[in-house]
C-alpha cells in the first residue's frame, strides 16, 4: 500500500465516511475495469443440475470478455485447471479471463462479493466488504463467501473497509447520481440486522455507498429466496429511469405486489423535484422445478461495457423484454442467454456478477 492509499485508509479508521471522502457507487452501466464472478461448484445450489448451468454460465464468460476482463474466483489448483479446460472448450477468450485461489461456498458474487467504490477526483478506488450472511443464515456454511471482497483487496491492494453490518450487492441499485432503489422486504428484515431502524441503514447507505437519497420499494418477487432483492424486480436504466417488471395475470402471486411497486416508482421524484420515468418489464411465464417456484425474471440482467446480458426463459415474453431492454440501452448490444437452469439455483446472471468499475 502506498503513502496515499495509506493515508486514505488512515481517515476512514479515524471515522470519516466513504462519502465524506467523495467516494461512491457508479452505476452499472459506467466504464467497468473487469467483472468478478466465483465458479459455481456447490450442487446443493443446483441439485441433480449443476452439470447443465456450465453452457449458460460459460456463454455469460464469453460474453463478457468481449467488452471486459473477468476475474473468476476458484477454490484450489484442481479446480482452476477444470475451469481453464472448460473455458478452452467453450472457445472462451482466456486472455481476458484471469482465475484467483479464493475459495468460496458457493457462486453468487453479487451478494458476497466486494463493493467497488470509486472517488473520480482523486481516481482512487475502495473496497466495501459488507457481512454477508447467506440470506439470514438460510444456506450455512457462508464463511468463505464472507471473506471473499477482502481477498479481493489483497490481490489488488486497495483499502477495504468493513461497515459492520450485514449487506447484499443484490439488495441495492444505483443510478450513479446520489440514488439507491431496496426494499424494505430484504434490508428490513430481522434476519439480516435486527438492531437497526430503517432510518439507521438509510444513514449505512447514504454514509458507505456514497448516496444522498434511499428509495424504498416493499416486496420482491415469488420464490425469491433473498427476501426481495431489489435486482429481480426494478432497476435504474439511467440516471433518471427505472425499468420495473410487471405481471398482467391477476391470478399469479407476483401481479399484486408488482403493482404495489409500479405505482410506488410513479409517484418516487429524483433529487430536482421531476419524476423518475417508469418504464414495464413483462414477468415470463412462471418457471417451475420439481414443484417449485423459480424466481425467474428479466430484471435480473447484467449490464457490460459492451452489452447487456438478459436471462431468457423459453417463452413468448422473451423477445419482447429483449426489445424493451434495447430500446432503454441503445449503445449497447442486448444478448439473451438461456437461464431455464441457472434459475434452478435461485438467480440468474446479475446474482452471480459483480462489477469492478474503472476510476
Amino acid at each position: 500500500m502506498n503513502s496515499t492509499e495509506s493515508n486514505l485508509l488512515q481517515q476512514l479508521l479515524e471515522g470519516k465516511t466513504p462519502r465524506d471522502l467523495g467516494f461512491h457507487f457508479p452505476a452499472e452501466w459506467e466504464p467497468h475495469e473487469a467483472t468478478w464472478l466465483s465458479w459455481p461448484h456447490k450442487e446443493e445450489s443446483w441439485p441433480g443440475k449443476l452439470h447443465q448451468i456450465y453452457k449458460p454460465y460459460l456463454d455469460f464468460v464469453r460474453e463478457l470478455t468481449r467488452g471486459e476482463k473477468v476475474h473468476i474466483n476458484v477454490n484450489d489448483e484442481k479446480m482452476r485447471h477444470q475451469v481453464q479446460e472448460l473455458l478452452a472448450k467453450h472457445d472462451v477468450n482466456e486472455s481476458q479471463v484471469q482465475l484467483h485461489l479464493h475459495p468460496t461456498n458457493d457462486a453468487w458474487c453479487r451478494d458476497h462479493g466486494p463493493a467497488f467504490l470509486v472517488n473520480k477526483k482523486t481516481k482512487q478506488k475502495i473496497i466495501l466488504d459488507w457481512g454477508y450472511n447467506a440470506w439470514g443464515e438460510k444456506y450455512p456454511p457462508f464463511d468463505l463467501d464472507d471473506d471473499v471482497p477482502s481477498l479481493i483487496g489483497e490481490s489488488l491492494k486497495l483499502p477495504v473497509i468493513k461497515p459492520g453490518i450485514v449487506m447484499e450487492g443484490g439488495s441495492v441499485d444505483f443510478n450513479g447520481e446520489g440514488l439507491v432503489l431496496t426494499t424494505t422486504q430484504c434490508l428490513l428484515n430481522q434476519n439480516r440486522n435486527p438492531h437497526l431502524n430503517q432510518n439507521q441503514i438509510e444513514q449505512y447507505l447514504k454514509d458507505f455507498y456514497g448516496v444522498s437519497e434511499v428509495l424504498w420499494l416493499e416486496e420482491g418477487i415469488e420464490g425469491d429466496d433473498t427476501d426481495g432483492h431489489i435486482d429481480d424486480i426494478s432497476r435504474f436504466f439511467s440516471a433518471r429511469g427505472v425499468l420495473t417488471v410487471i405481471e398482467d395475470d391477476r391470478s399469479d402471486a407476483n401481479y399484486t405486489a408488482l403493482k404495489k411497486n409500479y405505482e410506488t416508482l410513479q409517484k418516487m421524484k429524483l433529487q430536482d423535484g421531476s419524476s423518475l420515468e417508469v418504464i414495464e418489464l413483462p414477468m415470463p411465464d412462471p418457471v417451475i422445478y420439481d414443484g417449485t417456484r423459480l424466481p425467474a425474471s428479466y430484471a435480473n440482467f447484467y449490464i457490460s461495457n459492451s452489452s447487456v446480458i438478459v436471462p431468457t426463459y423459453r417463452c413468448q415474453a422473451d423477445q419482447k423484454a429483449i426489445d424493451i431492454i434495447s430500446k432503454s440501452f441503445p449503445d449497447r448490444q442486448v444478448i439473451g442467454i438461456d437461464s431455464v437452469d441457472i434459475v434452478w439455483g435461485l438467480g440468474s446472471f446479475h446474482c452471480l456478477s459483480q462489477q469492478e468499475p474503472k476510476c
